[in-house]
């Protein structure tokens, strides 16, 4: 029987304890390549300067998309504030035990304009997702969606 020496012995715990009780984050899509993240108030307040542009955003996941994982909302550094990183259908997909995890993700600001009834249509679409009753009368107008067309993201793993 082969012995080890005392540095040998702990080496291999050093290694041991360290793939035993780290986790690594999960990632999603394209490798995150911007360095710099954006603050979600700030795409919320101007939203005009960052259509079209690529960025970097990080938050807590609110929700996941319960039908096919295909966008999660994540909550703004301002109280109340959340916004959308739609993905690519079946490209990527997010689980839905990611729900209150921090994720960054990389992607395009994208403006989508409504009519009322395409408001309608869509709101209706997304209580359906949900699980939730939706009120046509609740939409009163065009509406505005501004969210990120999701390339690349990172959920941490554990805390």
């Amino acid at each position: 029987m082969k012995r080890l020496s005392i540095g040998s012995l702990s080496l291999m715990l050093v290694f041991a304890g360290c793939s035993s009780t780290s986790e690594v984050d999960e990632k999603y899509g394209e490798k995150i390549t911007l360095t710099e993240s954006t603050e979600i108030s700030a795409i919320l307040e101007n939203p005009g300067e960052f259509v079209g542009k690529r960025v970097l955003v990080s938050g807590e996941i609110l929700e996941v998309c319960p039908m096919m994982g295909c966008w999660i909302d994540l909550a703004g550094d301002e109280p109340g504030q959340k916004i959308r990183a739609k993905v690519e259908d079946g490209v990527i997909v997010f689980p839905k035990s990611a729900k209150g995890s921090m994720a960054m993700v990389e992607g395009n600001v994208e403006e989508i304009k409504l009519s009322k009834e395409e408001a309608v249509e869509w709101r209706k679409h997304h209580a359906k997702e949900l699980g939730e009753e939706f009120d046509p009368s609740t939409v009163t107008g065009p509406e505005t969606i501004y969210r990120i067309w999701g390339l690349g993201a990172v959920i941490e793993k554990g805390a």
